[in-house]
């Protein structure tokens, strides 16, 4: 444990010298090493700050960069503080490297200057300080050191922990310290943990032994002392270094030193300690100090301008005492320990902390930190008061920062006078819509059940209700019993019903699975907006109606798309990803017009990062590469998909979409393995939230990764799911999920030929009857494989070539490239009748191997382009099979096929994906159809067949 630079002590004292924290230091000195961070917890004064010091001076030399930051609890209140110290010398290095949302964002944080997009969307920033610091690391290792993290600033401590938890393997370490209290230690150091990243180790600085604080009385010149005299600090201090060394600084300046037994001549309390050298100031120091206390980062030019004329000389003394810290480099007057200042301040009247802060409410330069200096002078309500407050808020939620924003409404509703309008319940609910945007949704779902108890105003009620609802979240069925209840508040206004409607159109699609009572309230909803003149609630729900629809395959989902785009329209509706423009697009990409589509998402996802709305540019990303997949563009679709669920990583929103769309982009384009991660990540979080919605769509990513990886048996297990959960959610457009094809083609090739026609003829009327080219050349494709298992060779190419030739002016190039695939094996195959009997060699045809790999290679498709490969360098032999062999069942020649290769019954399970007992039991059939008996025979027929 060492002295901190701002207690004075004898000349020649190691202020690097850690006494009686060595084991936990050299933990954390392990922790460092490895490329890991630390946080130290403790109560005040056990020397957190001292180690934090200390390994900071030793390891900082071997990163690149040190960020610093150390708050007080007079900061805490206002938003960016520790951000700024964190980042603000640093600015210029890494904003040329930010997108230009992230660079406003970050550079209004730090500056409190500039338009900022941030009231659109808070993402913004967060993403800003998670790419600054990946921008700093990639120029080599960052160590951020803070101190103090239970004064850090809500804002602050959220973007820290939003990018703590998203770093990864990004070389940056946190060193930290924070204070906890014994009697509530591991909840306060779980949550500040939260701040940090997920590997840091927790470390606890205990008390000291009285041998290590009789060493440190020794080091810090307090020598001398009876045995008696140290044993009683050490009682008396509990092993706290610092109440240790004040009780010893007390002792060593009393001429009177106690004699043994007797009770040290100081109060046991650092808060006594802190008041007995208070008395030891002037009145106007003192004054001083209280102002200092009060105020946020507080400086000799804010103490004079809060009137304090003789700030420096006031601080000079303070500092003498050591009650003030002093840092040559740092112009801010900061206290030895947050304690003095908490002490001093709990100990002034009320009346002198009042005109503390009413000094302040005039000499502060932050609008943020004046309105609530002005709240915190003033008693009772105050309508001009109220005013300020919410204008405060309204600041601090445009800088990104609805924690703070939430509670300064709060404040501003407590000054509000009741008859003011708005009314002080209004102000309420403000402040718990800012607190849903924060996240703080327990306290939201309180402030909107506490107006609820009193509120009589029907509007009232009812944005009570919207934010009760929208702090369940996903779990919309808990709030069931809240719906009712908004609806009878409604009453009869339409305005307020279509609100309650709209809402109850996404518990019928998330709770219940209903696309069809999803779109009647949805239609209502626009209906009763409509008729309340409420233009923005009527486009959400037009917009929802239509997005509905076209999943539905219902045909009015392009009359809604028009309605939602008449005039007059709402820019935020027309680019959010609920809105207008995300329904258009959908019903663009399912009807083939992939190039408008393609213009359409372009254009969206302009917009949005534009406007810094990062929870639709993550969504629109996504819905690129979905267009970019369906054009066959695999290398670029696997650029978005990955982007997209980064971002969606990063930020929280989406990711089972993402990692939905960011596997079939792998299989496509990528790497299987990855692709089948994702696709039963995705599963495994639909089940989770009861989505299944999204389910269907995991479950089918999943089942098309299986069958690119070769897996047919457990790609029809999955795509068997998919069809069951779409006809319970009476889903009927094939274009919806694409996944019919896949099916019917893994059916045929584990032998199940019927059953693939009939998911075709089931897709195929869907198809036809809404126009769907796309999906109907793919179900041609899919029968051309039922055709040739059924012998039809000849029909089957055919029908292939036409498929090929159709989706390639359709603009599906993947798509062609799979049927150029299948035309290929097909003609590749030894015919099984006349010429071919006779002569035993296969027929190329124009579709050969090289053109479907010359297609796949077009498109990037380097999953694909592996099989064909694989596929033409082991090409079917030109006798083929025994012609003995031609009347068994597709299963069944697979089965003969494997045991000529001289595979075991146990290794044609796992390559059939089917039980030994199924092999025994169709090498049975076998026997009895050729007339054998056992696998032998099966070979010596191969080998005659060879023989001619």
């Amino acid at each position: 444990m060492t002295v901190r630079r701002d207690f004075k002590g004898p000349a020649g004292y190691r202020s690097d010298l850690v006494i009686g924290q060595e084991e936990p230091s050299a933990a954390a000195r392990e922790q460092l090493a490895r490329g890991g961070s630390v946080l130290f917890h403790g109560p005040a004064g056990i020397g957190k700050s001292t180690v934090l010091r200390a390994l900071a001076a030793e390891y900082a030399p071997k990163a690149r960069t040190v960020l610093r930051c150390s708050a007080t609890e007079s900061e805490s209140h206002l938003p960016f503080l520790a951000l700024a110290d964190l980042f603000g010398l640093v600015l210029d290095e890494v904003s040329g490297a930010l997108p230009a949302a992230q660079r406003t964002a970050l550079e209004s944080a730090l500056t409190g200057r500039g338009e900022s997009t941030l009231q659109r969307d808070g993402l913004a920033l967060r993403l800003a300080v998670l790419s600054a610091l990946r921008v700093l690391a990639a120029k080599g290792p960052v160590l951020m050191v803070a101190d103090d993290l239970q004064w850090l600033d809500s804002a602050s401590a959220e973007l820290l922990g939003f990018a703590a938890r998203r770093l990864g393997e990004t070389p940056v370490q946190m060193l930290c310290a924070v204070r906890t209290e014994d009697r509530t230690e591991d909840g306060e150091y779980d949550r500040h943990l939260r701040a940090c990243p997920p590997d840091t180790l927790s470390v606890r600085l205990g008390p000291l032994t009285r041998a290590q604080v009789s060493a440190l009385l020794d080091h810090r010149g307090y020598t001398g002392l009876p045995r008696s005299t140290v044993r009683e600090i050490h009682r008396t201090s509990g092993g706290n270094p610092l109440f240790a060394l004040e009780l010893g600084r007390a002792l060593a300046g009393n001429s009177t030193p106690p004699r043994p037994g007797e009770p040290l001549p100081v109060p046991t309390s650092l808060r006594a300690l802190v008041l007995s050298r208070l008395e030891m100031l002037s009145d106007e120091a003192r004054r001083t100090l209280l102002v200092a206390s009060a105020g946020a980062r507080p400086t000799p030019a804010l103490l004079h301008a809060a009137g304090r004329t003789n700030a420096e000389a006031e601080c000079a003394q303070a500092a003498e005492l050591g009650l003030l810290a002093t840092e040559p480099e740092d112009p801010a007057v900061r206290f030895a320990h947050p304690l003095i200042s908490a002490a001093l301040y709990a100990e002034a009247p009320a009346q002198e902390r009042r005109a503390a802060h009413a000094a302040l409410s005039t000499a502060a330069s932050d609008p943020i930190e004046r309105a609530r200096h002005l709240a915190l002078a003033t008693t009772g309500t105050d309508a001009e008061v109220a005013a300020r407050l919410a204008e405060a808020a309204a600041l601090a939620r445009d800088r990104g920062a609805p924690s703070v924003a939430a509670s300064l409404g709060l404040l501003a509703a407590r000054h509000t006078p009741a008859a003011s309008d708005p009314s002080p319940d209004v102000r309420r609910l403000q402040a718990a819509e800012d607190a849903i945007t924060a996240g703080e949704v327990d306290l939201a779902r309180d402030i909107a059940r506490e107006v609820l108890t009193r509120a009589t105003v029907p509007a009232q009620r009812v944005r009570a209700w919207m934010v009760v609802i929208e702090a369940a979240g996903q779990a919309l069925g808990d709030v069931d019993a809240v719906f009712p209840q908004a609806l009878a508040d409604a009453g009869d206004d339409p305005r307020l019903l279509a609100q309650v409607h709209y809402q109850l159109a996404w518990r019928g699609l998330v709770v219940q699975g209903d696309f069809a009572e999803a779109r009647q309230e949805a239609a209502h909803a626009a209906e009763l907006a409509a008729r309340g003149g409420d233009r923005r609630t009527e486009l959400m729900a037009l917009a929802f109606q239509a997005s509905t629809e076209t999943l539905m395959g219902h045909p009015d989902a392009p009359v809604t798309i028009k309605r939602a785009l008449k005039e007059p329209q709402d820019p935020y509706v027309a680019c959010h990803h609920n809105g207008v423009g995300s329904a258009r697009f959908r019903w663009l990409l399912m009807n083939d017009q992939l190039a408008e589509a393609r213009s359409t998402i372009t254009g969206l996802l302009r917009e949005v990062r534009r406007r810094g709305m990062v929870e639709s540019e993550v969504h629109y990303l996504r819905l690129l590469a979905e267009t970019e997949l369906r054009a066959g563009h695999c290398g670029r679709a696997l650029d978005l998909a990955r982007e997209s669920l980064r971002m969606a990583r990063d930020t929280g929103i989406g990711e089972s979409a993402s990692a939905m769309l960011a596997s079939y982009a792998e299989a496509s384009g990528g790497d299987t393995g990855r692709a089948l991660e994702l696709a039963q990540e995705a599963v495994g979080h639909a089940e989770e939230d009861g989505d299944l919605m999204y389910l269907s769509r995991a479950l089918a990513a999943l089942g098309y990764a299986r069958f690119v990886a070769g897996d047919d048996r457990a790609a029809v297990e999955a795509l068997r799911r998919v069809s069951e959960l779409e006809q319970g959610l009476h889903i009927t457009d094939p274009a919806r999920g694409r996944w019919h094809g896949d099916l019917a083609e893994a059916l045929v090739r584990i032998g199940e030929p019927a059953e693939a026609q009939r998911v075709i003829d089931g897709a195929r009327e869907h198809a036809m009857r809404l126009g769907r080219e796309s999906v109907l050349a793919v179900l041609d494709r899919s029968e051309a494989l039922v055709r040739a298992a059924r012998g039809d060779r000849e029909g089957a190419i055919a029908q292939l070539t036409s498929a090929q030739d159709r989706l390639a002016k359709l603009g599906n190039g993947l798509e062609e490239a799979r049927a150029a695939f299948a035309l290929a094996r097909l003609r590749h195959l030894p015919r099984t009748s006349g010429a071919a009997r006779a002569g035993g060699t296969s027929v190329p045809g124009p579709a050969s191997y090289d053109e479907a790999a010359r297609l796949f290679r077009r498109c990037r498709a380097l999953p694909w382009l592996r099989r064909v490969e694989e596929a033409a360098t082991r090409p079917v032999r030109s006798d083929g099979l025994p012609a003995a062999l031609d009347g068994l069942a597709a299963m069944e020649r697979q089965v003969a096929a494997l045991v000529m290769e001289g595979a075991t019954n146990r290794e044609i399970a796992a390559r059939l994906y089917v039980s030994v007992k199924t092999v025994e039991a169709t090498l049975t059939r076998i026997y009895r159809k050729l007339g054998i008996r056992s696998r032998v025979d099966i070979v010596r027929l191969a080998a005659a067949r060879r023989a001619k």
